[in-house]
């Protein structure tokens, strides 16, 4: 194993100018894609950990007021934090029961102005929604750009390392296996680098934008679970008034 990892050095040190740039531009998207794997599947694995936490608590409080502190402390879901904003726009609204500072009154608002308020949680709702998967995309397109050009720049590479292997041999006359070979390994090595930066980088694009769906479905399921609480108790205070 050392051996191969000594050979692969040294036929890359002895590429010519060409190849070793873009085998430098390779190293560049591979650091750069591992790390963001790293980085989003942290952050990914975190999103999913704490929505389950919220979805949980949400469903189990007694009040908006209450599931409202339990989200304060789970910055990190998704899903909660579309709920932080609904309720702050909620709280502006001031008109539904279950929010300490908001109690019915007898003169309830118009009905105009309780469709106006559901609209204006709707579209807090969305913008948060928006906010939030764009959070969770963000660095993830590099790894598709990365997927999909780096076999393509080691390609070139190995392109021009076998026009120069085939030049020198023009210079100097000779066709033999000995002369030949050096200069094709060299070329090809340009090639695995491009294919090792690009399936992992394909692979993590896929996994992420999948687990990225499945977070943006939790979070439109429940921002129509959370306008379904809001306008029934719309239509309950309104009853009462």
């Amino acid at each position: 194993m050392i051996a191969e990892s000594t050979g692969i050095i040294q036929m890359i040190s002895g590429a010519g100018l060409i190849v070793k740039l873009v085998m430098l531009i390779l190293l560049f998207f591979s650091i750069t894609s591992w790390a963001i794997i790293f980085i989003k599947y942290r952050y990914i694995r975190n999103a999913f950990r704490e929505s389950l936490v919220f979805s949980e608590s949400f469903w189990s409080s007694r009040n908006l007021a209450e599931a409202f502190a339990n989200a304060k402390q789970l910055s990190s879901s998704p899903v909660a934090n579309i709920f932080r904003t609904g309720y702050q726009e909620l709280k502006k609204f001031s008109r539904v029961p279950g929010i300490p500072e908001s109690k019915p009154s007898a003169n309830a608002v118009s009905l105009g102005a309780q469709f106006e308020g559901i609209s204006n949680i709707k579209r807090a709702l969305r913008r948060s929604s928006n906010t939030e998967i764009t959070k969770m995309t963000q660095l993830v397109p590099f790894l598709a750009t990365a997927g999909s050009t780096a076999p393509f720049i080691g390609l070139f590479g190995t392109v021009w390392g076998i026009m120069s292997s085939f030049h020198s041999i023009g210079l100097t006359g000779s066709a033999s296996l000995a002369v030949v070979a050096p200069g094709i390994s060299e070329a090809l090595v340009a090639t695995a680098a491009g294919l090792a930066v690009a399936i992992p980088s394909v692979i993590g694009y896929n996994f992420f934008m999948q687990k990225i769906r499945i977070i943006d479905t939790e979070m439109q399921s429940f921002s129509a679970d959370f306008l379904n609480i809001v306008e029934r108790d719309i239509l309950r205070s309104k009853g009462n008034s």
